[in-house]
């Protein structure tokens, strides 16, 4: 089961995209943004399931360079 994940701006507090991983990312993981930026994870945030569904959202905040 993949894990679609809202990538957050620490900054500004804005969305930047959405990413899927194979798994949890952990909050040292370094991935590429879209636009092929390398960040590293500041922190991940995980929320509480809408009612009647399984699927908590996950907000992984980062602080991009550019």
């Amino acid at each position: 089961m993949s894990i679609v994940a809202t990538i957050m701006n620490s900054a500004t507090g804005q969305p930047i995209q959405k990413m899927t991983f194979g798994r949890m990312p952990k909050p040292w993981a370094s991935f590429n943004l879209a636009t092929g930026e390398l960040v590293t994870a500041d922190r991940i945030h995980i929320g509480q399931p809408a009612p009647g569904k399984f699927a908590a959202p996950v907000e992984v905040w980062v602080t991009p360079k550019g």
